[in-house]
């Protein structure tokens, strides 16, 4: 295939899966949104964790919240964190407990009963995502999936499941990006409309 075509294809399909996407996905959508709100207004936040490009995607979402997400709305900061900032934690956890172990160690320590923990994973297999899921379930945090592939075994371990229909992770980390953009644009909306106390 021709690189044009090539490019072509690339684009139309990561259109096709979002077109997909925002009819199969939007009642998830809203209500991701719904536990998101209730979390920061009842003194919560919003956990981020991810491996690679995820957990880029993590770092991108939490700092929308804590420092701007839309250039045209001024706001409070909100209460957001990436699992995946401190090399020091990642490193000691990887060395000391295992690199499935990463996400899960800190979450005993920060996670708090009523926060939202976002597990991001292109396959719904990686292991210290699921741990890191698993713990939030035990501990009363709430648990979203942005997931591709099967989903499993990450899904089992979600309250909220958005799965991106598809198995090529650059495809799928396009339509987490922009699902995450979304639940964050509709929730500032929110916020923003009925400030938090």
């Amino acid at each position: 295939m021709h690189e044009i075509e090539r490019f072509a294809a690339m684009m139309t399909k990561s259109a096709e899966l979002k077109r997909r996407i925002a009819t199969e996905l939007a009642d998830a959508v809203i209500r991701v949104v719904d536990a998101s709100e209730s979390s920061i207004r009842g003194g919560g936040k919003l956990i981020f964790c991810g491996n690679g490009g995820s957990a880029a995607d993590s770092q991108h979402l939490a700092t929308e919240l804590l420092i701007r997400l839309r250039g045209a709305v001024e706001r409070e900061s909100w209460p957001a964190l990436a699992l995946t900032l401190d090399p020091a934690m990642l490193t000691a956890c990887g060395n000391d407990y295992g690199y499935e172990r990463v996400f899960e160690r800190p979450l005993r320590g920060l996670g708090r009963r009523g926060d939202v923990l976002f597990g991001i994973t292109t396959s719904g297999r990686s292991p210290n995502v699921v741990k890191a899921l698993g713990a939030a379930r035990e501990m009363g945090i709430v648990t979203v999936g942005l997931l591709g592939g099967g989903g499993e075994p990450a899904m089992g371990l979600c309250d909220h499941v958005l799965l991106v229909p598809d198995k090529e992770t650059a495809r799928i980390q396009e339509c987490h990006i922009a699902l995450g953009h979304a639940v964050l644009e509709l929730l500032e909306d929110r916020l923003v409309a009925r400030p938090v106390a």
